[in-house]
């Protein structure tokens, strides 16, 4: 595609979208940001070449509103590109987390990057060559404790992206799957939040707080060691704009090191867990 393509990127009030929808629109492409607020609106709004698009992707309205909005905003040409971007995630143990919570997370991250799909799927069809980029992670391949909802709705992205990728295929649409490893964005910090196991009450803090701290450390770790987003934009722009793009991006030697135990040696990986944990137990209560 040449420079000036227009691209949806939802999830743009912060983090990777944010970095994607400024990085692509200082590369000469018309970008239309998905948000959910006003603030964040009125933010992006004041970059040349971003649009900012009131977007909920929860909310068949919200959808259906946008989609008309950028069908005018596109005309003829059509729209270049879909970054699925838009994500949220909620951490603890799966045996107390309420279910409403779960719902909440498959809905935004797997429903909604449908429902936005396929609102929009006309309008590719209308630009030559047109692409899906799903936003997943290496929690689509690796599930680990705590984070049980937004691996799953990470490994359903997967099932998603391969299906849409043969079924557009003869529609001249390239799909591909985007999956970072720990990535320099305030997810992570609003999942974990503060209060911890407290709010699920005593059991659930006798039973899985060592596992709690282990986690909050390997958070702190990870986001010590987290790639900057400027490396996953590079793969959604790949994605977006090359002329043979990737089936899959996995970003980051954590994701990669990750990816490939999760398929080659899952036993040694589970492994591998349940000896941080246990060192990690040992190093806070002073054992040897």
């Amino acid at each position: 595609m040449d420079d000036g393509s227009i691209f949806l990127v939802t999830g743009a009030s912060t983090g990777i979208g944010c970095a994607a929808a400024e990085h692509l629109a200082g590369r000469g492409h018309r970008v239309l940001a998905g948000v959910r607020s006003d603030a964040a609106a009125a933010e992006l709004g004041r970059t040349d070449r971003i649009r900012p698009v009131l977007l909920d992707v929860r909310e068949s309205g919200s959808v259906k509103a946008a989609a008309e909005m950028i069908a005018d905003a596109v005309g003829s040409h059509g729209l270049d590109g879909l970054v699925n971007n838009a994500g949220i995630q909620v951490a603890g143990p799966l045996e107390h987390l309420p279910l409403d919570a779960v719902r909440d997370v498959l809905e935004t991250n797997v429903l909604g990057q449908v429902a936005v799909t396929q609102a929009v799927l006309p309008l590719l069809r209308s630009a030559p060559g047109g692409r899906v980029v799903l936003i997943s992670s290496m929690s689509g391949r690796v599930a680990l404790p705590f984070l049980g909802p937004y691996a799953a709705s990470k490994h359903a992205l997967e099932a998603i992206g391969d299906s849409w990728r043969r079924e557009l295929a003869p529609s001249g649409i390239r799909v591909s799957v985007v999956e970072p490893g720990n990535t320099a964005t305030p997810m992570w910090d609003k999942a974990l939040g503060t209060e911890g196991l407290s709010r699920f009450g005593l059991e659930a803090e006798q039973r899985y707080g060592a596992m709690e701290a282990w986690v909050r450390a390997q958070a702190q770790r990870s986001a010590d060691a987290a790639i900057p987003t400027d490396c996953v934009v590079r793969a959604i722009e790949h994605a977006l704009t090359a002329r043979r793009p990737r089936q899959r991006y996995v970003v980051g030697i954590d994701a990669h090191v990750g990816t490939r135990l999760a398929r080659h040696a899952p036993r040694l990986l589970d492994r591998a867990i349940a000896v941080a944990m246990a060192r990690d137990a040992r190093r806070r209560t002073g054992g040897s």
